[in-house]
């Protein structure tokens, strides 16, 4: 399972463990990361995506995953995300028509 949220961008980090007498350890800094189920109301169905704790709270606060994706370009989005967005913008113009 790739550790990286698609919204953030948030990837394993690496650091120290450092003891009570200074010795270092390597260690690793895993995001918190869940493969989760984000309704498209524009669709009406749920998409599987791997987000972040702060990820779906960046998808809550721009109002629902298709004013996400409606409100960023396509080359600043993750490549998993780009298909949803093509269809988001298709089922949008369709409606309006």
């Amino acid at each position: 399972m790739s550790r990286r949220c698609v919204v953030t961008g948030k990837t394993p980090q690496s650091g120290n463990n450092v003891s009570h007498a200074l010795n270092r350890t390597r260690r690793r800094f895993l995001p918190n990361i869940k493969e989760t189920k984000v309704y498209s109301e524009v669709l009406k169905r749920s998409v599987r995506i791997k987000l972040s704790a702060a990820g779906l709270r960046t998808i809550d606060h721009k109002g629902g995953l298709d004013a996400y994706v409606m409100g960023t370009a396509k080359t600043k989005l993750d490549v998993s995300l780009r298909p949803i967005k093509a269809q988001v913008e298709q089922a949008v113009a369709a409606k309006k028509a």
